[in-house]
């Protein structure tokens, strides 16, 4: 019942988030149209380089959650993401070129081998229903088509594990890649040219009879696709199959003992992983108002991973930021870096912020060194003999109770499953050895809560056992060689 509540707040929040984030979109990409041109600052104007980063960051934001889907949740490290968005970025492009516009397009091989436009079949793009219709139908059919694809490759690649996983996918994008720069294949894909007159984010924006624009929704688009993406992803993570994920990135063997088909969840993870990168190339093909294979190098799946990384392996909202950080960074703040830098003398401004930031680097890293000096030193030993206790702790045998130490025990190097000995060897340890049966039983009771990671970290104590004051070599429990208790914080 009280997880059910909270899981009902958390969506009401995400909900209300959501919203405030699309409405926030709205409203400073309109900003000039509301107040006019020359009353908001350059930053909000419709050409600043600010709306191209958050068009890149929503899609990017797409990918990398996609990603961490399967290399965070379900513990599959693929390599494979930039092929998967090859495919969505052509398939919606292939399918939306207007037919007036599939002649000039295909100029180089006599026309094009698809003889329809999905736009075109719903009224066209000058019609609402045309291109809300077309474009969407054809973004879910290029997701469509990268997960088929995923499925057909995962039949073999997913019995393979860790490095040779992350090849063989790696090995798939290069050579979807050249395949699609087939010169035989020019009908459909234009060869090595790019694909365009394709609708763009552009097209979501609402004019009137003159062709003014009274309404800009080109950041709104793929801002909305994204978030409905992620929702879905969010809510497959917090279901059966989620816990399934997580259970095989834990251990395989527990996962397929306690009756989790592993082969069946690896695929379908793999394929929804695929689903979503298929969606997110679709919308980077809107994005860049074209689809051209050698845009989708090993370099672009490398740069969602470093996404992926930065933002946390298997945090959703890590991602969600770490996109947005990244994309600033490399798309607009960072840029002078491309540039040559040369002081010309001493005083130079920049070489006085060189100085400054490099400086601020030094004392981060330091600063991180120390907290964590001091976080290992709040530990207790505990002897047969008695208590020693470390910085910040109390002394008095009588604090170390159950409740002081906080529930529960992760014992043995982060072995859950040695829970249960932790609680009898503590008891024995702090004078409660009549209660060690019932903290032990305790243990085994929400052992599933500890195994989802339902107990809040500050909840937590990590147990190691030793052989002497400062050892944490492992031994077995309910030695008497004693224990360190770390108090996690």
């Amino acid at each position: 019942m009280i997880q059910e509540r909270k899981s009902r707040k958390g969506a009401v929040a995400g909900l209300i988030f959501a919203a405030a984030v699309l409405l926030l979109v709205v409203l400073l990409e309109n900003l000039s149209t509301f107040l006019g041109t020359g009353a908001v600052p350059s930053i909000f104007l419709p050409t600043s380089q600010l709306f191209s980063v958050l068009k890149k960051a929503a899609v990017y934001s797409l990918v990398a959650v996609s990603m961490n889907l399967l290399n965070g949740f379900t513990g599959l490290f693929s390599l494979g993401q930039a092929g998967f968005m090859l495919l969505g970025a052509y398939t919606y492009a292939i399918l939306t070129v207007p037919m007036s516009a599939k002649d000039t397009v295909y100029y180089l091989y006599g026309g094009s081998a698809v003889s329809f436009s999905l736009p075109d079949l719903f009224g066209g793009l000058d019609t609402p229903t045309g291109l809300i219709l077309g474009v969407v139908l054809a973004i879910l059919l290029g997701g469509c088509v990268a997960a088929f694809f995923a499925f057909l490759i995962g039949l073999p690649v997913l019995r393979l594990k860790s490095d040779y996983l992350a090849i063989a996918t790696l090995g798939f994008a290069e050579i979807i890649r050249a395949v699609f720069q087939w010169q035989a294949l020019g009908p459909v894909t234009n060869g090595a040219n790019m694909i365009t007159q394709i609708p763009t984010f552009n097209n979501f924006n609402i004019t009137d009879a003159n062709g003014t624009v009274i309404l800009r929704l080109s950041t709104f688009f793929p801002f909305l696709i994204a978030i409905l993406c992620i929702a879905v992803i969010v809510m497959l993570i917090n279901s059966s199959y989620g816990r399934a994920f997580k259970a095989i990135r834990e251990d395989e063997i527990a996962a397929e003992a306690m009756g989790i088909n592993l082969a069946k969840h690896k695929r379908l993870a793999f394929c929804i992983s695929s689903f979503f990168a298929g969606v997110g190339g679709a919308l980077f093909a809107m994005f860049a108002n074209n689809a051209q294979a050698k845009v989708y190098t090993s370099t672009m799946t490398y740069e969602i991973l470093l996404i992926v990384v930065i933002g946390g392996i298997g945090s959703i909202s890590g991602s969600c930021l770490a996109t947005f950080l990244y994309v600033a960074c490399s798309e607009w703040w960072l840029r002078f870096l491309d540039t040559p830098m040369t002081f010309d003398s001493p005083s130079d401004t920049r070489r006085i912020l060189f100085i400054i930031l490099f400086a601020a680097a030094v004392i981060a890293v330091d600063a991180l060194a120390a907290r964590s000096t001091r976080r290992l030193s709040r530990t207790i030993q505990l002897t047969d003999t008695g208590i020693q206790p470390g910085s910040g702790v109390g002394n008095h045998r009588s604090s170390l109770t159950r409740e002081s130490l906080g529930v529960p025990v992760v014992a043995v190097d982060g072995d859950l499953q040695a829970a249960p000995e932790a609680y009898r060897f503590l008891g024995d340890l702090l004078g409660l050895s009549e209660r060690a049966e019932q903290l032990a039983a305790y243990a085994e009771e929400t052992f599933e809560d500890i195994a989802n990671m339902n107990v809040p970290e500050e909840e937590k104590v990590r147990v190691y056992y030793g052989n002497g004051e400062d050892s944490l070599e492992t031994a077995p429990a309910g030695s008497s060689h004693g224990a360190i208790i770390e108090l996690v914080k």
